[in-house]
């Protein structure tokens, strides 16, 4: 086909879709052709109370996710995304059994450990210039140790409250789930961020290069150890929802969520060096990631075919669309 002929099917394109970017179109490309294997194997897969269902279950992924897209972009990683999520829903239930003042604080006591954790992240790597990978995984085993030490060891035995059980299972707007709600929110707040405010262009100047941000006058140091400190409070609020969702906090709670968050966002088109992505591929992602996830349950394959699938569907899809340049 000649380039004239390819230029001219380009330009009868609706205009949105020619501005898009094409990860982003071909992750929701991929949303679509997962919703019709899905249907194969079960007829209820396509109807509005199972998409709504798991797009509630992908709220908890989008929660966490929002946090990660930031510090990506920033060209870091958080490894410390389990623990921080795991600390989150235990210190808001252990909260709660403090009586009616506990239970009033349980939600922000709960996002400030997350939000602590963040920081000591973003102190590590902005002001001492420890790697993230290095600092954010050592944070990590850090908050373990201390809630295994909080717990004995034992499962937490406190129970999750009744607005924590509201935000993550309730319905303030009838057929609407409030964790869908609450996303919703998040990332609204989160593109009105990147994209109209001075700190958005800042994390979007310092993932590209930040010694130039820096000799523009950009405070590089307090730009990561913010990003790094809502990185750490979006991922204890995750828990704190996933608390509500089961009632109660466990240990592992946050596990199965660190490379589910990381693939979201570099499947949706984030560039894992930084500097270059859009909220909308990070929405694709966590959707893709979801519903991976319930085809594979449908399917009712072992655990271990799961994993191996799971590994390989990601895989091949970075290697589809989700590289980046490697110039920076």
């Amino acid at each position: 086909m000649s380039e004239t002929t390819l230029g001219g099917i380009a330009g009868r394109m609706p205009k949105f879709i020619r501005r898009a970017d094409p990860a982003v179109l071909t992750a929701f490309a991929c949303i679509v052709i997962l919703l019709l294997l899905g249907s194969l194997y079960s007829r209820s897969f396509l109807s509005p109370e199972y998409l709504l269902q798991q797009l509630k279950v992908a709220s908890f992924l989008g929660v966490i996710a929002t946090g990660m897209m930031l510090v990506i972009l920033l060209g870091q990683i958080d490894l410390s995304v389990p623990w921080a999520v795991a600390a989150g829903a235990m210190m808001a239930c252990a909260a709660a059994a403090y009586g009616t003042v506990g239970v009033a604080l349980a939600i922000p006591f709960g996002v400030l450990c997350g939000v602590a954790i963040g920081i000591v992240n973003g102190i590590g790597v902005a002001y001492l210039r420890i790697p993230s990978m290095i600092i954010t995984l050592a944070t990590n085993a850090v908050a373990q140790g201390l809630m295994v030490v909080y717990t004995g060891g034992f499962s937490p035995q406190d129970s999750a409250t009744a607005a924590m059980r509201y935000l993550a299972t309730g319905f303030t707007i009838p057929g609407v789930p409030n964790a869908v709600i609450i996303w919703a929110l998040i990332g609204a707040a989160m593109v009105f961020v990147l994209t109209r405010t001075s700190f958005g262009r800042a994390v979007y100047g310092i993932g590209n290069r930040e010694r130039a941000a820096y000799l523009s006058g950009i405070d590089t140091r307090r730009i990561v150890m913010i990003a790094f400190a809502v990185s750490g409070g979006l991922s204890a609020f995750g828990g704190v929802l996933l608390a509500g969702y089961a009632s109660k906090a466990a240990q592992s709670m946050g596990d199965a969520y660190l490379l589910p968050s990381i693939a979201a966002v570099v499947l949706g088109g984030t560039s894992i060096l930084g500097g270059r992505g859009s909220y909308l591929g990070t929405v694709a992602g966590v959707i893709l990631i979801t519903l991976l996830q319930s085809i594979l349950s449908v399917m009712q394959m072992p655990e271990a075919g799961r994993q191996i699938i799971y590994g390989v569907v990601i895989v091949a899809m970075l290697l589809l669309y989700g590289r980046a340049p490697a110039s920076r």
